[in-house]
């Protein structure tokens, strides 16, 4: 029997929702209107958020096994913005807030200064409709 590799890795996952984030910000700041798809494309930041702080608690259960306690609570201290961040723009989304949305990403662009995008690789297939699958969630309480 051979060893299993997966190759969606916590870290992986991670990266590619933040070159997501990215590229959904870099679009979102090319908009003059709110429009159909500027509503997905903030919804889906919303769900990458979500994503990326899930791979974190992953990464640091998976610390904690070892007793690596103290570098598994960093780790999540370091990347709670993330649920945080999540949840304010999913509240400006419900609240109908769109006004909003500027200063909530002017906020989050520090956080992917590090990512360079030249060319816009994501497709709309990836942020398509999910405005909707947002809204018929029920809404995310952030724990505190």
């Amino acid at each position: 029997m051979s060893r299993v590799i997966n190759t969606n890795s916590p870290t992986k996952i991670r990266n590619q929702n933040r070159r997501l984030i990215a590229e959904m910000m870099q679009r979102l700041g090319k908009k003059q209107e709110v429009d159909a798809e500027a509503k997905d494309m903030t919804a889906a930041i919303v769900f990458s958020l979500r994503a990326i702080y899930e791979t974190c608690e992953s990464a640091a259960k998976a610390w904690e096994k070892r007793d690596y306690w103290i570098k598994a609570e960093r780790f999540l201290r370091d990347w709670r913005w993330t649920q945080t961040m999540a949840a304010n723009i999913e509240d400006v989304i419900r609240e109908d807030a769109w006004e909003l949305i500027p200063q909530l990403l002017m906020e989050l662009f520090p956080k992917f200064s590090d990512i360079q995008v030249k060319t816009l690789t994501k497709k709309p297939i990836e942020w398509q409709g999910a405005y909707k699958r947002l809204m018929d969630q029920e809404p995310n309480v952030m724990p505190y």
